[in-house]
């Protein structure tokens, strides 16, 4: 027989997993939205940026240029 008590808890986590989630969803796009829409060729040295990475929102570099310039920033 399941305690009533344990089985609060579980629906209790579903809807705080479910609340997250919505919270996290709603951040990322708000961000994006925030952050303009992405370039889709690299600033730096004029590559390609994969589409995947766009949908991200702000982009401007590609990953070995934004990691190149993170590390620059710091030293």
């Amino acid at each position: 027989m399941v305690c009533p008590f344990e089985r609060a808890a579980v629906i209790e986590q579903r809807h705080r997993d479910g609340a997250i989630a919505i919270a996290v969803t709603r951040a990322r796009a708000a961000l994006a939205q925030a952050a303009g829409p992405s370039l889709t060729h690299c600033e730096d040295c004029d590559g390609e940026i994969p589409e995947a990475r766009r949908a991200q929102g702000g982009i401007t570099r590609c990953v070995p240029c934004q990691t190149t310039f993170e590390r620059g920033l710091r030293r």
